[in-house]
């Protein structure tokens, strides 16, 4: 009879560390998930600047023409910036991205029909507007890593997370200097 009792009650600890795993590893799964859904938010937003930059280029091309340099410059920060293959590379390319801009909107600074122009002028709102869903989405996506990153840390849950190959997820900051960290200011 007592071996019964014990057997009875491994048995019972045993399932109370499978319930603990399978909820562990769901749990860490569903904010996994978050992540990825978050940084796909990211995405759509960073691709829709991206597919504007071109217009904007070429409807400032016109008016610049000697220029090249600038225009040149965002093309290619664009292109670094598609071509980022993970949450580092991509905070680094829009670090660079967001000061191509800058020195584009000052070269267009110094062109007042250019300001006038209809076109500019839309592409220059949907721009700014961009830039306001890029920084929610991005505020977003550090929120959910957020979470993840702290369930990790937490015990028991890193016990689970470190044996299932759970890591630590990258947070999506611009580097470098103060006035990058900041959107890109479009006033004409």
């Amino acid at each position: 009879m007592e071996t019964m009792v014990v057997i009875g009650v491994l048995a019972m600890l045993l399932m109370a560390v499978a319930v603990f795993l399978i909820a562990a590893y769901n749990g860490l799964v569903q904010l996994r998930q978050r992540v990825q859904n978050a940084w796909s938010q990211v995405d759509v937003q960073l691709k829709r600047r991206y597919d504007l930059i071109p217009n904007l280029v070429n409807a400032i091309k016109g008016y610049a023409q000697h220029e090249k340099d600038t225009l040149e410059g965002v093309t290619q920060a664009r292109n670094m910036a598609i071509a980022a293959g993970n949450v580092r590379e991509q905070a680094q390319a829009e670090t660079m991205l967001s000061g191509a801009l800058k020195s584009l909107f000052a070269v267009a600074e110094a062109y007042p029909e250019l300001k006038a122009n209809t076109n500019f002028m839309q592409l220059q709102t949907e721009l700014s507007d961009t830039e306001s869903k890029i920084a929610f989405a991005r505020q977003f996506y550090n929120d959910t890593v957020q979470s993840f990153n702290t369930k990790l840390e937490l015990f028991p849950t890193n016990l689970v997370a470190g044996m299932l190959g759970f890591g630590m997820v990258d947070y999506f900051t611009l580097q470098g200097e103060t006035e990058a960290r900041q959107n890109v200011q479009v006033d004409f």
